[in-house]
C-alpha cells in the first residue's frame, strides 16, 4: 500500500477523523507525550538532551522521536553529528483544532 492510499478502515471515515486518529496514535505512548511536553517547555532540544530527560535507552528515544516526526508533530534539524528537535507549531495547532472538534 502506498502512502497515498489510506488503510481500508480509513476509507469510510471523514479526513479529519483519519488525521486525528493518526496524531492520537503518535501520542499514544507516555514517553512521546513527555517528549512533546519537554519540547513545548524548552523550544528545542538536541537528541542527547531528550535522552537525558527520559529513563529510556537512546535507541528507544530515537524510535519515539521517529514516530512523532513521521506524524508531523516535531521537526528535526541536523546540526553536524547531532539532531535538534522542535515542535511543529502548525501541526500542534491542527491537533488542538481536531481535538476541539470532538
Amino acid at each position: 500500500m502506498s502512502p497515498a492510499t489510506p488503510p481500508r478502515a480509513a476509507r469510510n471515515h471523514p479526513a479529519a477523523d483519519v488525521e486525528l486518529a493518526r496524531l492520537a496514535r503518535a501520542l499514544a505512548h507516555p514517553a512521546r507525550v513527555r517528549i512533546v511536553r519537554m519540547l513545548a517547555r524548552r523550544g528545542e532540544c538536541m537528541c542527547g538532551e531528550i535522552v537525558l530527560g527520559l529513563p529510556l535507552a537512546q535507541a528507544t528515544v530515537s524510535q519515539h522521536l521517529k514516530v512523532l516526526k513521521e506524524a508531523g508533530l516535531i521537526r528535526g534539524e541536523v546540526d553536524g553529528p547531532r539532531v535538534c528537535y522542535c515542535l511543529d507549531p502548525r501541526m500542534l495547532k491542527r491537533a488542538k483544532e481536531l481535538i476541539r472538534g470532538l
